[in-house]
């Protein structure tokens, strides 16, 4: 019997999938996605070179809806590409393929945990993962210029996950971000600056590039 691909059943494969996790797929994970591909674009040129492939879906996603306008509008403000985006419903397949599961919320977080396909161990809240990683030293990871981004990046999570019951949050709405569902510009755009900071020290952490100036 042949497992199926991916981390959470299945062996290796030469990409690392991260997946990013909100509610609908239309404002928090759709702008957490193309934050993140804009960010691998200005460490590595093209993250497909790498081997990362960066993908979203919501637990109760609005399947082949687009993105929130007010969301195009945040990921024009940082220079990120929207276009082409499709929402889609979290399903097991996207889990089982998945190296890494950034989530919006601790209830999001729970509901991919309970999925199961050992899951546990790759899953975060996006500032949560922000966290640990801040407490890593980089010297302990693989160095992408001899193993590659990939082998980084799974080290990282496994170096996250050990951490997680030693670094705990300050507070328990530490490791949220909130929905704008419905809301004005100028609360996607605070959310969009919370997300893009999140971002940023994960982003560096798996590339072990840092930030372009």
């Amino acid at each position: 019997m042949t497992a199926p691909e991916g981390r959470g059943i299945a062996g290796r494969t030469d990409n690392f999938r991260i997946l990013h996790v909100s509610t609908g797929n239309v404002c928090r994970s759709p702008i957490t996605e193309r934050l993140t591909r804009h960010a691998l674009v200005d460490r590595l040129g093209d993250p497909l070179s790498g081997g990362l492939i960066v993908e979203s879906a919501g637990t109760w996603g609005h399947e082949g809806a687009p993105m929130e306008a007010n969301a195009e509008i945040v990921l024009a403000d940082f220079g990120a590409d929207a276009t082409g985006f499709v929402g889609r419903e979290l399903l097991d397949e996207h889990v089982i393929r998945a190296d890494l599961v950034l989530t919006a919320t601790r209830d999001h977080r729970a509901q991919v945990i309970s999925m199961g396909h050992s899951a546990g161990l790759r899953t975060f809240t996006l500032k949560e993962f922000t966290r640990l990683v801040r407490a890593i030293d980089p010297a302990t990871l693989p160095d992408p210029r001899d193993e590659g981004v990939v082998e980084r990046a799974r080290a990282l999570v496994r170096a996250a996950a050990a951490l997680r019951g030693w670094l705990l949050a300050p507070t328990a709405e530490a490791d949220e971000v909130y929905d704008p569902y419905g809301a004005p510009i100028t609360f996607f755009r605070s959310v969009g600056d919370e997300i893009n900071q999140a971002l940023e020290p994960v982003v560096t952490a798996l590339t072990g590039v840092p930030a372009p100036h």
